[in-house]
């Protein structure tokens, strides 16, 4: 009875315990259904959303945001970059490592070697090899000129070969150790001078070639000879620094002689002193022969001229200081153009910089350009800076429309362009008992310009020992050896600035039948104009 009672008491107990289990499980499958429900929702809604059309905007929005956070990763277009990187990297460190530079023009009178010198620099630089120089052995020699062949490597065209003189300015580059030279040869016959002047005009250190053979000398440095005229235009186109060759001193008739070099030199100091050169600074004096390259980039054997033991050519080169360059607003006078894959101007950078992609203005037409590439000693180049003989492609202007004398300027601060202009003058080369007078007229040469101009006005009268103007009521009339402040006007506008502001496109010199008349330099603008 009492195992009975028991079982019934226990049995209820067994009976809620399962009750309690499976309700438990009913509770969990339940919550189970209602997870898988609620997951199958959320894939229902995200299918219906991609296939709703995203709006283009939104979509845009989206895949820009994706390649913002995730790039493509691009091995070709890296390494492309990488390259192109230290491409730039190598050239500004070529650039930051290059030699100085310096413009060197070789003046004289006619057939004083000019010509025969230049080849042999390039030639003993490295800049002619054998075959060329035997080439122009023959091609001399079929025209009975043997001793011509070494002009010929400047003297490149039929005229000049044909008559033994230079009439364009010959222009190549060559290396020393220490610094890189753009050679300016500048023809000495009198009925080129125009063009001697653009190339010294160029130039930041002369080479006066003086011939040492009897009776040459003597033509060239007497009345009448281009020695004393290319002296004075070289002073007065700013070359401040002047090496002085005396050339052919092997010929039979001097004979490396000490006493015909002494002589010569005695000659020429006391004329280079009046042309305001100061002959212990910047003037240095030295013997050579140009055919035979002596003491030319080596010492000479003290067998060949026992009396000079100085140093060569080359090292006298090498020796002169580099002129102060201007780094200010961009200005490069076009000397030429031409056209080449789309216009092509030439010219020396006088002020500033400049890089490709550069925009200027060419003045005095004012006509904007681009600049597209640079070369420099045949080298293309992404930047140059000041005392630099460049090409220079630009696009915006075609060839015909730019004329030797344009300017190349920044546009920032145009050069002025000008009809008229204040000047001080000196008259060196008036015809005798001739006078200089308002409405005297004559041929303007300043930087790359040639322009016809005429005196206006005398207005005063210079006091050549204190230079200053001399407070009077007027001029009338001035002769030789005098100074005058005056109005000079031209027929077409030029691109001139005033001395003191820029030397290098403010002094000039006046010709008239084909000789030089007077030399002077800009003190005002009358009109100016700049606005790019």
């Amino acid at each position: 009875m009492v195992v009975k009672a028991h079982m019934k008491l226990v049995c209820p107990v067994m009976l809620n315990f399962k009750l309690f289990w499976i309700s438990q499980l009913l509770i969990l499958n339940l919550e189970a259904e209602i997870r898988a429900l609620q997951l199958d929702s959320a894939d229902l809604k995200d299918n219906v959303q991609e296939s709703a059309p995203v709006p283009v905007e939104q979509q845009a929005t989206e895949d820009h945001d994706q390649e913002i956070l995730l790039p493509v990763h691009n091995p070709a277009k890296e390494k492309a970059a990488q390259e192109n990187a230290a491409k730039e990297e190598a050239e500004e460190e070529a650039e930051a490592n290059k030699k100085r530079h310096l413009n060197a023009v070789f003046i004289g009178h006619v057939d004083a070697g000019k010509s025969t010198i230049g080849g042999q620099i390039l030639f003993l630089s490295g800049q002619v090899d054998d075959r060329q120089i035997q080439k122009y052995e023959k091609e001399a020699k079929d025209k009975s000129r043997e001793s011509w062949y070494m002009a010929y490597i400047m003297d490149t065209n039929e005229e000049e070969r044909a008559k033994g003189k230079t009439v364009e300015v010959g222009r190549a580059h060559f290396e020393t150790e220490s610094t890189r030279f753009t050679l300016l040869d500048a023809p000495g016959h009198k009925s080129y001078v125009p063009n001697m002047i653009s190339g010294a005009s160029q130039a930041d250190i002369g080479v006066l070639v003086i011939s040492a053979r009897k009776g040459e000398f003597e033509t060239g440095f007497e009345k009448g000879g281009q020695t004393r005229e290319h002296v004075q235009l070289a002073k007065t186109l700013g070359v401040c620094k002047l090496v002085v060759v005396v050339n052919k001193m092997d010929d039979p008739t001097v004979n490396w002689s000490k006493e015909r070099y002494d002589a010569i030199e005695q000659k020429i100091v006391p004329f280079l002193k009046s042309s305001a050169y100061n002959t212990k600074k910047d003037v240095i004096f030295l013997p050579i022969s140009g055919l035979m390259g002596v003491n030319m980039d080596k010492r000479m054997d003290r067998n060949v001229c026992p009396w000079y033991s100085g140093p060569s050519f080359f090292e006298v080169l090498d020796s002169i200081e580099v002129p102060p360059r201007d780094n200010g607003p961009f200005r490069m006078p076009i000397i030429d153009k031409f056209k080449d894959m789309g216009t092509v101007v030439m010219g020396k950078v006088e002020s500033g910089s400049i890089k490709e992609g550069d925009s200027l203005i060419i003045m005095p037409n004012k006509e904007p350009v681009k600049v597209v590439a640079i070369y420099c000693d045949e080298d293309k180049v992404k930047r140059a800076g000041p005392g630099e003989n460049l090409r220079v492609r630009i696009t915006g202007i075609e060839d015909e429309d730019i004329l030797s004398g344009f300017v190349i300027s920044s546009t920032v601060k145009p050069v002025p362009a000008v009809t008229e202009f204040v000047a001080q003058l000196q008259i060196i080369g008036l015809p005798e008992k001739a006078v200089l007078t308002a409405g005297y007229k004559a041929i303007l040469h300043i930087h790359a310009v040639v322009e016809e101009c005429e005196i206006m006005e005398l207005i005063s009268q210079i006091d050549m020992e204190t230079r200053e103007p001399i407070k009077n009521k007027g001029v009338r009339f001035v002769k030789n050896g005098a100074g005058v402040v005056c109005r000079i006007q031209v027929t077409n506008s030029i691109c001139v600035e005033k001395f003191s502001d820029f030397p290098q496109l403010g002094r000039f010199t006046l010709r008239t039948e084909g000789k030089t008349v007077a030399v002077g330099k800009v003190t005002a603008l009358s009109g100016a104009s700049s606005s790019a």
